[in-house]
């Protein structure tokens, strides 16, 4: 892991701490910079996503999906979990939670954007910090890749369809316009430009391609935490009058990470899975593109949203917790490899 890989969480929480200072002292410039938008989309917050999103889909390699067919236990439990289990297992415990146990301590008028915005990150599954959980683990690169890649293109057609439906069943009202909208400018735009952008670099050589993520890997994480300067300069005032709401919405985020991570790994083990596999099919289970649920939520409710601010909570708690699974999972190694007696 690179130093912001490492310590996100550090700088997740700066970013708190100077967008919230920022938005206190000069509350005029984040709201001139709120109004420059073109057809409702915020062209600041726009070219962020983009440069946030684009260098981590180019390193996705859909030639790899072939691959596929040497892991169909492992890829059955990764798209089992990811799509059937995990979104709709968040909608569960964002209902019980945040609706009913937490209610009362949350804002009443934030309640549906608050469960709307952990519906959108648990409805996106890992697409890039998925390849450094991987490699903690030793997990096999070619099955993370394959599972990257089929869930990247599942994505592009389920995205929308799962999160307008598990809205509705929580009945918040989302048009489906700009959900769609939503699709089209952070997954199908961004990642035609990505594959393209490949491609030129694949030509040029294996080495040329290494040195130009190498190069660009840190534009993704320089503009994710400036988002999040822009994000917590609009939230400050939420989270000034409100700290306890940071911890409540982490709640069923954890519970979930757990819930998926477990019952992936432990599937894996149960169908005869290596171990190799199961690490990288857990992992991806567990954790979240929080990148693209980040942008969907301030597309859909706005930079000041309960649902803008839930899933920044997912970002500001994600390498926490995946070091923790990371740990589990190797420390079980043994365990997970030993011969079943009966």
């Amino acid at each position: 892991m690179n130093l912001f890989e490492r310590f996100l969480t550090l700088w997740v929480f700066l970013c708190i701490v100077v967008g919230v200072a920022l938005g206190q002292f000069a509350p005029s410039v984040f709201q001139a910079l709120g109004r420059f938008e073109i057809a409702q989309v915020n062209i600041p917050v726009g070219l962020l996503i983009w440069v946030m999103i684009i260098p981590m889909l180019v390193k996705i390699d859909f030639s790899m999906l072939h691959q596929v067919r040497n892991h169909m236990r492992g890829i059955g439990v990764t798209l089992f979990v990811n799509w059937l289990v995990k979104p709709f297992s968040m909608a569960f415990l964002a209902w019980l939670f945040i609706r009913h146990l937490f209610s009362e301590y949350l804002p009443a008028d934030q309640i549906d954007s608050y469960i709307a915005g952990l519906i959108l990150l648990a409805a996106a599954p890992c697409t890039a910090m998925v390849f450094v959980w991987s490699r903690l683990t030793g997990g096999d690169p070619l099955f993370t890749l394959s599972q990257v890649a089929l869930n990247d293109g599942i994505m592009l057609v389920a995205f929308a369809p799962l999160v307008a439906l598990l809205l509705g069943l929580s009945a918040i009202t989302v048009p489906w316009a700009t959900l769609v909208a939503s699709v089209l400018l952070y997954i199908v735009v961004p990642l035609v430009l990505a594959q393209l952008w490949r491609r030129q670099l694949l030509k040029k050589g294996t080495q040329a391609f290494d040195a130009a993520m190498q190069t660009i890997g840190p534009w993704s994480m320089a503009a994710l935490l400036l988002m999040l300067v822009l994000l917590f300069a609009f939230q400050g005032d939420a989270l000034l009058k409100q700290p306890l709401v940071i911890a409540l919405l982490a709640v069923p985020i954890c519970l979930q990470v757990v819930l998926n991570s477990a019952l992936a790994y432990w599937l894996n083990r149960k169908f005869g899975e290596k171990h190799s596999v199961a690490c990288p099919s857990a992992l991806i289970g567990a954790s979240n593109f929080f990148e693209l649920a980040v942008a969907a939520a301030i597309s859909l409710f706005g930079f000041q949203s309960g649902a803008a601010l839930a899933t920044v909570v997912g970002v500001l708690i994600e390498v926490p917790l995946m070091l923790l699974v990371v740990r589990v999972v190797n420390q079980s190694k043994s365990w997970y490899e030993q011969t079943h007696s009966r």
